[in-house]
């Protein structure tokens, strides 16, 4: 049955893209890899981070189609606050243990069409423990093949020695009640040490995971004693966007929210999703989503890590053809990655955007993001409108190198 799943032309359209190992980014880079989650322990809609020498943890967990287990091993990388590995020694990096252990924690799917093993990692552990804060980068790979990648996850440690503060306002500095949202981050750096808080400070803002419109400043607009306020910048303007849309896939027998309809083809459960359309001019209407989050979740189980199904889930944009630009769907569940398992095809013949994912049964936010030709960074404005209201999550990493050393802290993270 595993191999059957494996060659199917079906999986063969709808796998997630293998990526370079050369980048930096989340992603799965073999076609047998799915559902990667990565968040502090205990919140699974959180998002990887946690407080250095706190007893927080970080969780990754992922699954590989086929019914055999693999030995598998991982290891980190420090990076710096743009993601590029900091050149620094094993030793420098961890307080304990070698930077390559084995991935002991992992338990067979139980009574699914689609047979899978479930791995789960959680840092720091009895075989590996950082020392530093910073950027990290976790790499999973065959313990027989260590050339090869499995999959790369993204996960930050934090000092937390510099508080941060956020606000956020409709009033902005380029319009009134309309597009954007625009924050002001204050900084205290009295407990981080830090020399000039002028030129020694980077600051990145983040909205709901995304990661095309991420920002970073390197001074302030103005400083008190050992604060630091950044405000009335263009890096810290966004566009509101909207409310991400909504379906659970959470039961076979009947369709669920934003299903339309559920069938079985052999080998696998087809969900159909409802058609979606633009809403770039329907009014504002609220809706509490989780920025982009999704779960694993099964009606009726005990363990939805592997108690949930794998179908395939249909996606329907109705919309002109916009030539030249690309359609991608935006969501933790395709890692924020632009590449050809998140992008709308257009169908000539029945002129609707489509796309058709192999995933995980649960409950799912997602959103359509639109790069015009030439750009490098989605926009909402084209299909989901941009409303004042939306109700976002900004995410600020404060990041500070000090003298003589050779990585950069994170000294602070906050969220509103």
């Amino acid at each position: 049955m595993a191999s059957r799943i494996l060659t199917t032309s079906l999986i063969a359209m709808a796998v997630a893209v293998a990526v370079s190992a050369a980048d930096t980014m989340t992603g799965l880079l073999t076609e047998r890899a799915r559902s990667l989650q990565a968040y502090r322990v205990g919140n699974p809609l959180s998002a990887p981070v946690a407080t250095l020498g706190s007893g927080d943890g970080i969780v990754v967990s992922w699954d590989l189609l086929g019914d055999e287990h693999e030995e598998l091993r991982y290891n980190i990388t420090h990076c710096d606050a743009r993601w590029r590995p900091s050149g620094l020694t094993d030793s420098e990096i961890l307080a304990s243990g070698f930077n390559d252990a084995r991935v002991e924690a992992w338990d067979y799917s139980a009574a699914t069409t689609v047979p899978y093993v479930h791995y789960t990692i959680t840092l720091p552990d009895e075989q590996m423990s950082p020392q530093l804060s910073g950027n990290y980068l976790l790499r999973v790979y065959p313990e027989n093949e260590p050339d090869s990648t499995v999959l790369q996850c993204r996960f930050m440690l934090t000092e937390q020695t510099a508080p941060v503060s956020i606000e956020v306002t409709d009033r902005t500095d380029v319009d009134y009640r309309d597009a954007h949202q625009q924050l002001t981050v204050t900084v205290d750096t009295e407990r981080a040490e830090v020399d000039d808080i002028f030129n020694d400070l980077i600051v990145v803002t983040g909205q709901n995971g995304r990661l095309d419109n991420e920002t970073a400043l390197s001074r302030p607009l103005r400083v008190s004693g050992r604060t630091a306020v950044f405000a009335h910048t263009p890096e810290l303007i966004f566009e509101a966007g909207n409310e991400y849309r909504r379906f659970e896939t959470v039961t076979e027998n009947y369709p669920g929210m934003g299903v339309a309809d559920v069938n079985y083809y052999r080998p696998y459960y087809h969900y159909t999703l409802e058609v979606d359309s633009p809403r770039d001019e329907v009014p504002y209407s609220y809706d509490r989503t989780q920025a982009g989050a999704w779960l694993p979740r099964r009606a009726g189980a005990s363990d939805s890590d592997t108690e949930a199904d794998y179908g395939v889930v249909h996606f329907a944009l109705e919309m002109p053809e916009m030539p030249g630009a690309m359609v991608f769907i935006d969501g933790d569940f395709v890692q924020r990655r632009f590449d050809a398992n998140s992008q709308m095809q257009f169908n000539h013949a029945t002129g609707v955007y489509e796309r058709a994912m192999l995933l995980k049964q649960g409950a799912y936010n997602y959103r359509y993001l639109v790069v015009p030709p030439g750009a490098r960074r989605g926009y909402t404005s084209v299909v989901e409108g941009d409303h004042y209201e939306t109700d976002n999550r900004y995410r600020v990493r404060v990041y500070h190198r000090r003298r003589g050393e050779r990585y950069d802290r994170l000294i602070g993270v906050g969220e509103i």
